[in-house]
C-alpha cells in the first residue's frame, strides 16, 4: 500500500470518527513518514519544517478575526441588521405581491451580506449570529424554508472566495491555491486563477437556482412561539459607524496595494484601536476573541502544511502518480472524475477547502501533468477538488455558520437542514461543472 493512500485514508477515518482534525492530520503525517520508509526523527523534522508554510494563512485569519470582532463592536453590523428588519417590517401584509416582495428582499439581503463578508467586509461568518436571529420572526411570518436560507448563505460564503481574489478570496486563490500549485511544479501565474474557476463557480449558481425555484420554494411552517424576539434596538454611535466604514476602505486599499491580507487587516484593526471607537471594550479582549474565533481553521492549515511536507518527503507521491496513471490508462475523463471525487472525500473529512489544498496539490499537480491537462484545467481540478465538500461538511464554517443563526430558536437541525441541503445543491453541481472545466479548458 502506498504511504500517501494510507495517510489520507487514516486522516479521513479519524476525521469522520470526530477526532479533532489537527490531531488527525498530525497522526496521519506520522504514519505517512513511517510507512514511507522514514524514521521517527526524519518524519518529525519534515513535519516541523512544513509547519511554517501555513503560518502566513493562520496569521491572516487571526487578524481578520480580530477585525471582524472590532466591526461587530462598532455597531455597523447592528445597523445593517436593524435596517433590514425595518425595511421588511415585522408583519407583512397578506397580499401575495407584498409577501413575495418581502421574501425576495430578505433573501437578496442575506445573499449580499454573505458575499460581502468574504471580500468587501471580510468578517467571514461572524455576521450570521448577529444578523440572522433577529430576522427569524420575519422568516416565520413568511413561512420561508430555512433550508433555503442556509443554501443562500452558504452560496455567498463559498462561491465568492472561489472567483474574487480579494479578502478571503485573496487568501484562497493567491496565498493558498496558486502557491501550492507552483510549489508542486505547475507553471501558473496569478491572472490565470480566477478565469479557471469560473466554470466550477457556475455550478454553484445552478445549485442556488435549483434550491430557490424548485427544492425549497414551498412554504414551511415553524412554531412562532419558539422564535426568539428580536432584541431592542441599541443606540448607535454615528462616529463609530463612520470609523468602521473608513477602516473597511483602508483594509481593502492596503490589501490591494500590498497583496497582503495580514497588513490590510492589521491597518483596519489599528484604526479601530487608535480612533477610540472601541474604548468601551479592551483592545486585548477584542483581539483575543477574534483569534479564538478563527483559531481552529488556522491550526488546521498549519497542520495541513506539515502533513503535506511529510508526504512530499516520503517520495511516495511519484509512485502513487505512476500507479494511478497505469491503472487509469489514457482516460483523462476518468482521471478528472476520480480526482474530484477524492477531493470531495478529503474536504468532507477536514471541513475546510482552505486546509485541503496543501494536501491534494502534492498529489494532483503531478498527476494532472502526467495526463496532459492544461494549466487552466489543472487549476480548475485542484481548486474544485478543494472546494468540493466545503459546503456539505458537518465541520465546515460554511455550514456551521448558517446553523448558528438559523437554529437560535432550536428549529433548524445542523445535519438535516444545513449539511444535507448544501451537499445536494452545491457539491453535486461542483462535481459536474468541475469535471466539465477540466475537460474543456
Amino acid at each position: 500500500m502506498n504511504a500517501v493512500v494510507i495517510a489520507v485514508c487514516l486522516m479521513l477515518a479519524l476525521s469522520l470518527a470526530r477526532v479533532n482534525v489537527v490531531i488527525a492530520l498530525t497522526i496521519s503525517a506520522l504514519v505517512a513518514g513511517l510507512v514511507g520508509g522514514m524514521d521517527l526523527h526524519q518524519t518529525i523534522d519534515a513535519f516541523n519544517t512544513g509547519l511554517g508554510g501555513g503560518a502566513q494563512i493562520a496569521l491572516s485569519y487571526a487578524l481578520l478575526g480580530a477585525f471582524a470582532v472590532a466591526l461587530s463592536h462598532s455597531g455597523l453590523t447592528t445597523l445593517i441588521s436593524n435596517s433590514i428588519i425595518k425595511s421588511l417590517g415585522k408583519d407583512p401584509n397578506a397580499t401575495n405581491t407584498n409577501t413575495n416582495w418581502v421574501r425576495w428582499l430578505l433573501l437578496l439581503s442575506l445573499l449580499a451580506m454573505s458575499m460581502a463578508s468574504q471580500n468587501i467586509l471580510p468578517i467571514h461568518i461572524a455576521f450570521i449570529p448577529i444578523l440572522v436571529p433577529p430576522l427569524l420572526h420575519v422568516m416565520t411570518k413568511l413561512n420561508i424554508d430555512r433550508r433555503l436560507v442556509a443554501c443562500v448563505l452558504t452560496f455567498g460564503l463559498v462561491t465568492t472566495y472561489m472567483i474574487l481574489p480579494v479578502g478571503f478570496g485573496g487568501i484562497f486563490l493567491n496565498d493558498i491555491l496558486l502557491s501550492n500549485l507552483t510549489g508542486n511544479g505547475l507553471v501558473a501565474v496569478r491572472d490565470q486563477i480566477p478565469p479557471a474557476m469560473l466554470i466550477p463557480a457556475a455550478g454553484m449558481v445552478v445549485g442556488l437556482l435549483i434550491a430557490v425555484f424548485f427544492s425549497y420554494r414551498k412554504p414551511r411552517v415553524y412554531d412562532e412561539a419558539k422564535v426568539l424576539t428580536a432584541e431592542p434596538e441599541e443606540s448607535l454611535n454615528k462616529r463609530n459607524i463612520v470609523i468602521a466604514a473608513f477602516a473597511i476602505l483602508a483594509t481593502l486599499f492596503v490589501q490591494l496595494e500590498t497583496d497582503s491580507m495580514i497588513f490590510g487587516a492589521l491597518v483596519g484593526f489599528m484604526i479601530f484601536s487608535f480612533s477610540g471607537a472601541l474604548k468601551h471594550v479592551a483592545d486585548q479582549d477584542i483581539f483575543t476573541q477574534g483569534v479564538r474565533m478563527m483559531a481552529n481553521i488556522g491550526f488546521i492549515m498549519i497542520s495541513a502544511a506539515g502533513f503535506a511536507a511529510v508526504v512530499k518527503e516520503t517520495g511516495e507521491v511519484g509512485t502513487l502518480v505512476s500507479s494511478l496513471s497505469s491503472l487509469i490508462g489514457d482516460n483523462k475523463a476518468l482521471a478528472a472524475f476520480l480526482m474530484l471525487l477524492v477531493g470531495l472525500l478529503i474536504t468532507m473529512g477536514i471541513g475546510s477547502s482552505f486546509s485541503t489544498i496543501p494536501i491534494i496539490a502534492t498529489i494532483y499537480v503531478p498527476l494532472a501533468l502526467s495526463f496532459g491537462f492544461s494549466v487552466p484545467a489543472t487549476i480548475a481540478l485542484v481548486g474544485t477538488a478543494a472546494a468540493l465538500g466545503d459546503a456539505g461538511s458537518p465541520a465546515s464554517d460554511s455550514t456551521l455558520g448558517p446553523t448558528s443563526g438559523l437554529n437560535a430558536d432550536g428549529q433548524h437541525d445542523h445535519i438535516r437542514d444545513s449539511v444535507i441541503p448544501t451537499f445536494i445543491h452545491y457539491n453535486i453541481p461542483l462535481l459536474v461543472f468541475g469535471w466539465i472545466a477540466a475537460m474543456v479548458l
